[in-house]
């Protein structure tokens, strides 16, 4: 089925419109000093008509025998909730380099309630965004988190992504990924 802009989403942010709706599904975190574990997450992005998309993120720990494989039985309030976050996401002018026209520039800021606010660089083009840290703010009581990557892509319908980071003094290396599935 062939993608439609949603109605009203400004064209600043067209090459990120691919995102928009509610997204559910499996993935698995782990890192150094933190046991791996599946969880289910939500993601809805949305728009109100600025040049920018709304974005909301949830991820819940799967309760102990619950096999991420299948999610039909585990509603979004099953389970801890592990991490929030939300922010907005835009798209800013195109530098004058070598870029393909079909990449554009993304900003993402993020903030989240253990004291993180992230702002991430990259690019969106082809059903792929490559994101990375420009700059973690941190309170006093949050968890050290020097720097991130993500990156996102769209694969065969489904939203699939991954989140490597560097903290706890620890270099990068990855800490969660999903495949999550549209849901409206």
């Amino acid at each position: 089925m062939p993608f439609a802009i949603p109605e009203g989403v400004a064209p600043e942010v067209y090459p990120l419109s691919w995102l928009v709706g509610w997204w559910r599904g499996p993935g698995v975190l782990g890192y150094p000093g933190i046991e791996e574990r599946p969880f289910v997450q939500t993601i809805q992005f949305d728009h109100d008509g600025g040049p920018y998309l709304s974005y909301a993120s949830t991820i819940r720990l799967l309760p102990d025998g619950v096999d991420p494989a299948e999610l039909g039985g585990v509603g979004d309030g099953d389970g801890r909730v592990w991490q929030r976050e939300s922010g907005f996401w835009r798209c800013t002018p195109a530098a004058a380099d070598d870029r393909s026209t079909d990449e554009h520039n993304v900003e993402v800021l993020l903030t989240d309630p253990s004291g993180h606010l992230s702002l991430y660089l990259g690019t969106v083009g082809d059903g792929r965004i490559d994101l990375a840290s420009d700059l973690i703010a941190q309170t006093s009581t949050a968890v050290d988190v020097s720097a991130a990557t993500r990156l996102y892509g769209l694969v065969q319908g489904e939203l699939m992504w991954a989140w490597d980071m560097a903290a706890f003094g620890r270099p990068m290396q990855p800490y969660a990924s999903a495949r999550l599935s549209r849901q409206d």
